[in-house]
């Protein structure tokens, strides 16, 4: 075992030590409950875009797009645009790299953005990113038997797909675009699912919402484990950043 060895070994048990310290945890908990109260989250852009993500996920999605090296990232629920401008990103890093080892590439890396509404100013700006040749854009029902189909068809142009579930929270929404959007994900790739978190946040957290406690992303996350066993939680993952809006939410296609 060499150096870096001994240092990722060193990582892997200090993160099983994180997940298993419950007083840590409890803590993670309640600074999430407060922040949240601040619309933390809001506070922060990539390459100029708001991203509308905590920092700690940010860095998981850089580090999961980097390992698993997909062709197409799937994201549904656009916003402002800065989560697709990451992705955008990474992939076109991984383009840089996979031109300067010479290794050839008919279709260039791509992430494809499907919302119900995607609003005109942040169209813009996504369209006039630097990045946007990397974008695609599609509006409608994430869920609609016609957006499905459209995606069927791209993705078989892809060899390696990731997909990002963050529109809608409610359980029967997300639920849904698990059961459709799970089989575009290839084996070792993730599907990850955000907004689990509102399971454990103060009940008066979402009182303008239609989801809440009982009924959001990590209450479909559990129902879909139960229809499945393609698909594992990378509890590493949360144990590591410790504070993520995605507990339970980083699912790795094991078979």
């Amino acid at each position: 075992m060499d150096k870096h060895e001994e240092f990722l070994e060193e990582c892997h048990t200090e993160i099983r030590n994180m997940g298993a310290n419950v007083s840590l945890n409890q803590l993670t908990r309640s600074w999430i409950s407060a922040a949240n109260k601040e619309k933390y989250s809001y506070h922060f852009q990539w390459l100029g875009r708001p991203i509308i993500q905590y920092p700690q996920d940010i860095v998981a999605l850089q580090e999961i797009i980097w390992s698993t090296q997909p062709d197409l990232i799937i994201e549904t629920g656009i916003a402002h645009g800065g989560s697709l401008i990451l992705s955008a990103s990474i992939l076109s890093l991984l383009d840089l790299f996979d031109s300067e080892r010479g290794v050839p590439r008919a279709i260039p890396r791509k992430v494809v953005g499907v919302d119900i509404d995607i609003r005109s100013h942040n169209k813009d700006a996504i369209l006039n990113h630097p990045l946007s040749s990397k974008i695609e854009l599609i509006e409608g029902s994430s869920v609609s038997s016609a957006i499905i189909s459209k995606i069927q068809k791209m993705t078989e142009s892809y060899n390696r797909v990731m997909v990002i579930l963050d529109s809608n929270h409610t359980h029967d929404h997300v639920l849904q675009e698990l059961q459709l959007y799970s089989d575009f994900v290839s084996k070792n790739c993730y599907l990850i699912v955000f907004d689990t978190v509102v399971e454990f946040l103060d009940k008066d957290s979402f009182e303008d919402r239609p989801w809440g406690i009982g009924n959001n992303p990590w209450t479909a996350v559990q129902s879909f484990l139960g229809e499945t066993q393609d698909f594992v939680v990378d509890k590493e993952i949360e144990n590591k950043l410790q504070i993520t809006v995605a507990p339970g939410g980083f699912l790795k296609k094991i078979k």
